[in-house]
């Protein structure tokens, strides 16, 4: 009885997106295609920006990284969801499914933090333009964007630790399409609820900060941009409606999945996929159908082939 605390279990089965097996072939060319996308979209943002000289600049180092973080938040668990859409049975081993969590936290949390970093370029650039370049050196933006990533890997290494100190005995049935903490929380062979509000806590302090600090950073920016000429507020104004927008459609499954009190199962699929296969998609077409500069460098790049 010492060890209580040892796995049993070696793999979780998925229930999937839905029972229908019609309609999961059916799925199996949209989720292809979307996910295609997603990869294309987000590298070609990235390349891009680094082989353009006039994207050189830290809002654009940033989006960068953006992209590049969509790209890996997306294949921690789209590839798998779509290979499991032909598959009768979809099973994923106990490690494999601890990679999810902590992958899907890491990135996850990575990104709330680059959103804030985002949103604090775009603070220094409309409200102090004068000391920008001095503010957002090289050296500051890569410090920026460690953090985001150390702040991502924290946050993913304390939920993780968390889940594997449970034991998992019986029940390894997960109603989802991936690694969800909740669900494998209700899988555990021993009251959860104190730890759940723990893990919920964790998950609530990170996106709560990032959120508040975004809604003053932005409600500080379009204040600012009300006071400038015509042809400032406009461009200005322009800019932060494409990351507004990213930040909606980021925070605002992520909010509703952690912090509603009810749980509705095709609810939360919907969410989840809105999360992790959508809204990668969407940043970098947000970005690239509202940048000028990013149209530019499209349209040079046209003009050189």
């Amino acid at each position: 009885m010492e060890e209580t605390n040892q796995s049993v279990v070696s793999e979780f089965i998925f229930q999937g997106l839905c029972n229908s097996r019609e309609l999961q072939i059916f799925l199996l060319l949209p989720f292809s295609t979307l996910y295609l996308m997603t990869v294309v979209g987000n590298f070609f943002v990235v390349i891009l920006i680094i082989t353009d000289h006039h994207l050189h600049s830290p809002m654009y180092f940033l989006l960068a990284n953006l992209s590049f973080v969509d790209f890996c938040l997306s294949s921690v668990t789209t590839p798998k969801m779509i290979t499991d859409l032909v598959k009768d049975i979809k099973t994923i081993s106990f490690g494999g499914c601890m990679s999810q969590i902590l992958c899907v936290h890491f990135f996850g949390g990575g990104e709330m933090v680059l959103l804030v970093t985002m949103a604090y370029d775009r603070y220094v650039a409309i409200c102090r333009p004068l000391h920008y370049t001095s503010i957002m050196d090289r050296k500051k933006c890569i410090w920026l964007v460690l953090i985001s990533w150390i702040i991502g890997f924290v946050h993913a290494m304390s939920q993780l630790i968390l889940i594997l100190e449970l034991p998992f005995c019986g029940p390894r049935v997960i109603d989802s399409f991936f690694c969800d903490i909740p669900l494998v929380l209700k899988l555990a062979c021993m009251n959860t609820d104190t730890l759940g509000n723990v893990i919920n806590a964790d998950s609530g302090i990170l996106a709560t900060t990032c959120f508040i600090l975004l809604l003053i950073s932005y409600t500080y920016i379009l204040l600012t941009v009300q006071l400038h000429s015509k042809d400032v507020s406009s461009k200005a104004l322009s800019t932060c409606t494409s990351h507004i927008i990213v930040v909606v459609l980021f925070f605002g499954p992520c909010i509703f999945i952690y912090l509603w009190p009810v749980s509705i199962m095709w609810v939360d699929k919907f969410l989840a996929v809105f999360y992790t296969v959508i809204t990668p998609l969407l940043n970098p077409a947000i970005y690239t159908l509202r940048n000028k500069d990013i149209k530019n460098a499209i349209k040079k790049l046209k003009d050189h082939k």
